[in-house]
């Protein structure tokens, strides 16, 4: 089966708020912490597939063995139940963000609710074109968030298959967050099924900054408060998505390509690379190249181009350095402990160098951002610049002079196989995270299929994304049904 067309249309049916039926606070203000005001105001997308439930299966084995269809009504009504039932925990979800004395951001708990929607497609699920989510997922399956923390849309599709969307502000939760509360809220949805994720954490002490300070120098290089930025670039000197703009696109990358990449990136090295940073530095290597390319074309005198990448850093394991009862806490704090290092080579060099030699680039500027003098370092970081906002530079972007720069965040927690509501568990999940700016964003997921594949989500340059099809088209293969094993 090929890839489908995009062009179908959505219809909103309902609206409604659904806030927490037993909120376990009254109001009150909970503060963000400094690794949460290191975020700027952007929302992350998510969603989730399922197929034609059975009113008969609610094992979430899915083996439709009842022909007696589950109502699209009946599921909707356990999604908002369940749904007022997690917030109680969750309540950050159920607030608003407002501004404080000093003009930063706080979390306004008042239980406003989430915003629901209903939604109808009129297309099946089978041709649902996920390679294109720009297309088929923005604006249409996933929620535009109008107002408060998080918004959920529910849609239904013409096979009666349900497609699930939440959107939330990123300055309130991380990915790790939200994928505790999206198991939560679906181990809720089956009361006969145990909870499996403990109470989120909402203790801003375990990320105070520290009295004195103590800040490396590195961190000046990673972070920079946002009134250092430089103004605005001229029309003449844009950025590089000025004209070739920024897209998103999802990819099937199999087991046995992840393991040769490993295989190659650890060649030279006595210590085997993990997976994350051998795919890491593949992409790199490409997206210099594209570049490079892109610069053989240009009739403009040639340039040193510096192609940057940064990687997400989970800080959670990092401050909890050994510490059992701080361990236990950070494994259900709720919020960003997130650090993102980075670095920048001549995108001639990455080209031309091994792809072990890459991956030992990468290894090294990871280094120095897994340990947990590290993340109270940049907790101190942000305290010393406070209420001036501070952003990693890698997200800044960079100007066609200087080169492409994008950011790998890893997906492996992605718990798509958890998220299972009552009526099986989700074919295809993703993120959808096109956050705008001039950096790309690219994030790999395990396949629903649980065999060691890779579903990768990329934000990046057009022609890179064109220069990477066709170069490397047997790694990277744009998604469609027939890449799982469980095909529609």
């Amino acid at each position: 089966m090929g890839v489908a067309k995009g062009e179908f249309s959505v219809s909103v049916t309902k609206e409604e708020v659904v806030a927490a039926v037993l909120p376990m606070h009254d109001y009150h203000w909970l503060p963000l912490s400094n690794l949460d005001l290191l975020l700027p105001q952007v929302d992350v997308g998510v969603f989730f597939c399922y197929k034609n439930p059975t009113s008969g299966d609610t094992s979430g084995t899915n083996n439709n063995t009842n022909t007696n269809t589950m109502s699209f009504g009946s599921m909707v009504g356990s999604l908002k139940n369940a749904l007022a039932q997690a917030l109680g925990s969750y309540y950050a979800f159920a607030g608003e963000v407002v501004l404080n004395s000093m003009g930063e951001p706080e979390l306004l708990c008042n239980n406003r609710g989430v915003d629901f929607v209903e939604a109808v497609a009129d297309v099946e699920l089978r041709c649902l074109n996920l390679y294109n989510p720009d297309v088929t997922v923005e604006g249409k399956l996933v929620p535009t968030k109008k107002h408060g923390v998080l918004a959920v849309q529910a849609t239904r599709l013409k096979c009666g298959g349900v497609v699930v969307g939440c959107t939330f502000d990123h300055r309130i939760a991380d990915a790790y967050s939200a994928n505790m509360f999206f198991v939560s809220w679906a181990d809720i949805a089956r009361p006969n099924k145990p909870i499996t994720t403990t109470r989120p954490c909402f203790r801003r002490s375990l990320l105070i900054p520290r009295r004195p300070p103590s800040i490396h120098p590195s961190l000046h290089h990673m972070y920079v408060p946002i009134s250092d930025l430089p103004p605005p670039p001229e029309p003449e000197s844009k950025p590089v998505s000025g004209s070739n703009p920024l897209i998103s696109r999802i990819y099937h990358v199999t087991c046995e390509q992840l393991n040769r990449m490993q295989s190659l990136a650890s060649s030279a090295s006595s210590v085997k690379r993990t997976k994350l940073e051998s795919f890491s530095a593949f992409l790199w290597k490409m997206v210099a190249a594209a570049s490079v390319d892109e610069d053989d074309d240009d009739d403009d005198h040639k340039r040193v181009i510096v192609a940057k990448m940064g990687v997400v850093v989970d800080g959670r394991k990092r401050l909890s350095n050994g510490d059992k009862n701080k361990e236990e806490r950070m494994s259900s704090y709720f919020g960003n402990v997130l650090s993102i290092p980075f670095s920048g080579k001549p995108a001639e060099e990455l080209v031309e160098k091994p792809l072990s030699w890459v991956a030992e680039q990468v290894h090294e500027f990871l280094d120095t951002a897994v340990t947990e003098e590290h993340f109270l370092g940049l907790i101190d970081w942000v305290e010393a610049h406070r209420p001036v906002p501070g952003l990693a530079r890698i997200c800044c972007g960079s100007t066609r002079e200087e080169g492409p720069a994008f950011v790998v965040s890893s997906g492996q927690r992605f718990p798509e196989s958890k998220v299972d509501f009552g009526w099986g568990k989700a074919v295809f999940a993703s993120y959808h995270f096109p956050w705008g700016g001039d950096a790309g964003y690219v994030m790999p997921m395990p396949s629903p299929d649980g065999n060691g594949d890779w579903l990768v989500y990329m934000h990046l340059l057009k022609p890179h994304l064109d220069f990477i099809e066709s170069r490397a088209s047997h790694i990277f293969r744009p998604f469609s049904w027939d890449c799982l094993i469980n095909e529609l």
